[in-house]
């Protein structure tokens, strides 16, 4: 009995013998699943063992890499439905061939880079795009080249991406048969970062898209907007340039967005605008340049937007302000050779301008600080008699314009008699 507990039963001893296998077993085992998986590369050309970017697909496992060798691929409904970098070798070419969607990403985490994809189908009912994201995160679209599709680049409930350095182009003429270039529906955090995309729809277009970064894009002569934003709220757009759209930007029910330091020129027409305003508040418009726009700001509904710091230069109208907007401030912004410099449809002003420049202003500056010693009185009489009788916009380098504006200007009857610049510049600001 006593050797027997000296050494404990049998089974004690299996127990404790499984015990120091297992101690040293384990760290294996971790090891062995610690060991990341190798990765596979697969390579498609048009005479190798994988003939289009389909089958490549197909054959890959989750986190392979596609090459795709120079060539044409003429192919259409591409399901990427695993995580997969798909590389193009000088930018291989992949043809819809009229046909449909091109690419079609469901997957996370997946890469697409150095492509031309070219001809995807058109559709009154449908958004066919040649590449189309939904529901994935963390990708990356970059470095290709869209030609003739309906829609570009089109994401769908999709968060964290980003979509840079791509160019997409189309040559439809009609608004109505044309898509957006790079769309955004239902989106968190996306980054759209120096695109250029030119003859669609809406250049770039945002509808319940929430802290979106776009900035470094240029987009030129599309159809409607250059830049449309629907809903969308705490987003940024910054360092763009919007030439020659049916309007340059327009911004629409949407909070806190930042604008800053774009450039809209050239959006001309009846009813073009460099920056269209519809309900939105508490944003910020800063370091802009706003250049031969038919109407440079067009503010409607808007409250508690700060216009700062931007220069008005050569625009039918610098700013076009409705009487619904209110509690809007512009502060040091330049207002240089614009034919008309404020626009309104009240005789009450909601709004402040305090501390701009204005190149019509012709007040004095006795006390030497720069300063002018007599407010500045923006809108003038001849504007709103424009806005009633647009056919008399022919008399506006007559002397009996000019007069008629002074003398409004040194004793305000018709013009609202609260809109002025108490502290107008005497030089441009820098």
């Amino acid at each position: 009995m006593a050797e027997q507990q000296k050494h404990g039963t049998p089974l004690t001893s299996l127990i404790h013998v499984m015990k120091r296998v297992f101690k040293h077993i384990i760290p294996i085992i971790l090891l062995l699943f610690s060991v990341p998986q190798i990765q596979a590369q697969i390579t498609v050309s048009p005479d190798g063992p994988a003939s289009s970017i389909s089958e490549a697909v197909e054959q890959a496992s989750h986190g392979d890499h596609i090459i795709v060798e120079p060539g044409t691929y003429v192919e259409h409904d591409i399901i990427i439905d695993k995580k997969l970098t798909l590389e193009g070798v000088d930018h291989p070419t992949i043809d819809g061939n009229g046909e449909g969607f091109i690419m079609i990403i469901t997957a996370d985490s997946v890469t697409v880079n150095g492509f031309n994809i070219i001809n995807t189908g058109r559709s009154y009912t449908r958004d066919f795009a040649a590449i189309m994201l939904e529901k994935a995160k963390d990708f990356v679209i970059e470095n290709n080249r869209l030609d003739n599709v309906f829609f570009g680049i089109y994401l769908a409930e999709t968060e964290r991406g980003i979509v840079r350095n791509n160019t997409v182009k189309a040559y439809e003429r009609r608004e109505a048969a044309s898509g957006n270039g790079i769309h955004l529906w239902n989106v968190k955090s996306p980054k759209i970062i120096e695109n250029r995309v030119e003859g669609m729809r809406d250049g770039i277009y945002l509808e319940f898209v929430d802290d979106a970064e776009i900035t470094g894009n240029i987009s030129n002569d599309n159809n409607r907007y250059g830049l449309h934003y629907m809903f969308s709220d705490g987003g940024r757009y910054y360092d763009n340039i919007f030439r020659r759209n049916g309007a340059g930007v327009a911004v629409m029910y949407s909070d806190n967005v930042d604008m800053m330091n774009n450039i809209f020129e050239h959006n001309w027409g009846t009813s073009a605008y460099g920056l269209l305003l519809k309900d939105i508040n508490h944003s910020k418009i800063e370091g802009n340049r706003f250049y031969r726009n038919t109407v440079a700001i067009y503010s409607e509904g808007s409250n508690h937007v700060h216009i700062h710091r931007n220069n008005f230069e050569l625009n039918g109208w610098a700013v076009n302000i409705k009487s619904n907007s209110m509690r809007n401030r512009f502060t040091e912004n330049n207002f240089i050779e614009n034919s008309f410099d404020v626009r309104t449809d009240s005789p009450r002003n909601n709004n402040e301008f305090d501390g701009n420049y204005w190149s019509h202003y012709e007040g004095y500056d006795l006390e030497g600080n720069g300063i002018g010693d007599v407010p500045y009185r923006p809108v003038s009489l001849f504007s709103m008699i424009i806005e009633r009788q647009p056919e008399s916009l022919i008399l506006l380098r007559s002397m009996f314009i000019r007069l008629l504006d002074t003398a409004e200007r040194i004793m305000p009857v018709l013009t609202p008699k609260t809109l002025y610049d108490e502290n107008p510049k005497m030089n441009r600001i820098s």
